[in-house]
């Protein structure tokens, strides 16, 4: 049985990745999957694989320096953040920048994570929204993983991260994207490790093309062009 090809990747592309993998006959994968923050600090320390799944920004980092090989970096999807409920719970307002504020300070709890890219900007808006101190003294902020778990078994009321990441777990509802002004785009990204696997582009290629519209669309996501 011939080696798996080892790919590390960010959480936020998991529930969609789970649905196409299937799909790729012949070619045997190890899928490690973490925030991208915490991938690139096992990268760093010396771990390798043969495909990396990033934001963009850390894609580009890993090219520079030549951890990635030239020329193989991959546009996969766009990703925004999101909100959920337990399910069948009310669904709050937040179709506009003070609706999202005053949902978040009328929640009596809520969970974001530390880690992700989700989680550092969340931190930024409420931040800017000048709500810090009160969220903060009702929030769970996770180290990793994922926030909708908490609102699924009613820890939290709230649960805030990429709508990719909050459909990767039963028993929530998604309430939508944050608003377009309380919002960020996320580019997630691929490429190969300079020292891959030789079957590593066929892999590549091949979730690229697994990856449509619809598929992302069913795993919170946009296409990526």
């Amino acid at each position: 049985m011939s080696k798996p090809i080892r790919v590390m990747s960010t959480l936020g592309v998991l529930s969609v990745l789970r649905g196409v993998l299937p799909r790729l006959a012949g070619l045997p994968t190890d899928m490690q999957f973490d925030p991208t923050a915490r991938l690139l600090a096992r990268i760093a320390a010396g771990e390798r694989a043969d495909v990396a799944i990033l934001t963009d920004a850390g894609i580009e980092a890993l090219l520079t320096d030549g951890t990635l090989a030239a020329g193989t970096r991959r546009d996969l999807a766009l990703s925004y953040v999101g909100l959920a409920v337990k399910a069948g719970a009310a669904r709050p307002a937040i179709g506009t920048v003070e609706e999202l504020r005053a949902t978040l300070l009328a929640a009596p709890s809520l969970a974001y994570s530390r880690a992700g890219a989700s989680g550092i900007f969340f931190a930024e808006l409420i931040e800017r929204l000048g709500i810090a101190e009160a969220v903060n003294a009702k929030a769970t902020v996770i180290p990793q993983g994922f926030t909708a778990e908490l609102a699924a078994r009613g820890v939290v009321s709230l649960a805030i991260q990429q709508v990719s990441e909050l459909l990767a777990i039963e028993g929530v509802d998604i309430v939508g994207k944050l608003p377009p002004e309380a919002n960020t785009c996320a580019v997630f990204s691929a490429a190969i490790f300079a020292d891959a696997d030789g079957r590593s582009a066929a892999l590549l290629d091949a979730i690229a093309e697994a990856l449509t519209p619809e598929a992302l669309q069913a795993g919170g996501l946009d296409p990526a062009d």
